[in-house]
């Protein structure tokens, strides 16, 4: 059973983890990397290295995707939330409290704050029916 969430239960979700994945064209080619983050607001914010891909993508602001997904297998249960929007600097007066926010898993020498603007937003949740059970 799959039903399409709403904007506002979509972004609920979001608060409920810190781990998602950014999507982006460069060089050709699809990129999709994992990054910790932080709601804050309509947006997310995240750390990284400022010699890394995601730096060198936000000279200027860059359109990328942003999806979070959760799978509970014992309570048989999925979510998905997908996001659209600008990826930015954060600005240099906020940058110290904005990075301060996120802990990067991958360390500390992730020290450039980024923000993901969420200009459009879209979610499903799936239940599967107990009594058809696992495959």
């Amino acid at each position: 059973m799959i039903r399409v969430l709403d904007e506002q239960q979509s972004a609920e979700l979001l608060r409920t983890t810190t781990i998602g994945r950014i999507g982006f064209v460069h060089d050709g080619r699809v990129q999709i990397l994992p990054v910790n983050y932080v709601v804050s607001g309509h947006d997310l914010l995240l750390r990284t290295a400022p010699e890394g891909l995601l730096a060198e993508l936000t000279h200027e602001p860059a359109d990328v995707s942003f999806e979070v997904d959760y799978h509970d297998p014992l309570g048989s249960t999925a979510w998905s939330v997908l996001m659209h929007g600008p990826l930015s600097r954060v600005p240099e007066e906020k940058a110290a409290g904005a990075g301060a926010r996120v802990t990067p898993w991958a360390g500390s020498e992730r020290d450039l704050p980024l923000a993901f603007h969420i200009e459009h937003i879209t979610g499903r949740i799936v239940r599967r029916d107990q009594e058809h059970g696992a495959t």
